[in-house]
């Protein structure tokens, strides 16, 4: 090994300073670039946030940058349950990733009330219920709530589908 990568071994939290230095100086660069109407009644313009915004996680970026220099490093949670030495359980992890996958494709044609049904029915599926009857009807009380949610409660309208007439 190189010295350079043996200095960064065990210090992957670099990458998420990095990640959060340049997402700080992006939006610095839109609120130096923002065009913006000056008022005479409100002092601090809508310039102001995006400067207290970016300059914020820039310096957290190089704060956290410091500590990891320093020795400092994320550990994990106490009351985690999560078994670090045991493998990806790809038995729920592609059926999940394909239930996406499914909604992404059907929800145009057949609507977000029948895709999302498809869609939480399976994932529930993938995860390792197994009374069907009562996972079915909960999937379709979830896909109606949430597309009427989104509908009345927000104003924004889901693909409705086969269901177009009815919903």
């Amino acid at each position: 090994m190189t010295n350079a990568t043996t200095s960064l071994k065990g210090r992957s939290e670099l990458g998420v300073a990095a990640f959060l230095f340049v997402v700080g100086a992006v939006v610095l660069w839109n609120g130096a670039t923002m065009t913006a109407p000056f008022s005479h009644t409100d002092p601090v313009g809508p310039r102001a946030f995006p400067f207290i915004i970016g300059g914020l996680l820039v310096v957290v970026a190089v704060l956290l940058a410091i500590d990891v220099w320093r020795g400092g490093h994320g550990e994990a949670e106490d009351g985690e349950d999560v078994d670090l030495a045991s493998g990806t359980d790809w038995k729920t992890l592609l059926p999940l990733v394909g239930a996406f996958v499914l909604n992404i494709l059907l929800i145009d044609t057949l609507g977000w009330v029948i895709s999302g049904s498809i869609l939480f029915f399976s994932s529930v599926w993938a995860l390792g219920g197994r009374s069907y009857i009562r996972m079915a009807i909960i999937s379709i009380v979830l896909a109606l709530v949430s597309f009427y949610g989104f509908y009345l409660g927000l104003g924004i309208k889901l693909p409705a589908g086969l269901l177009g007439g009815i919903l």
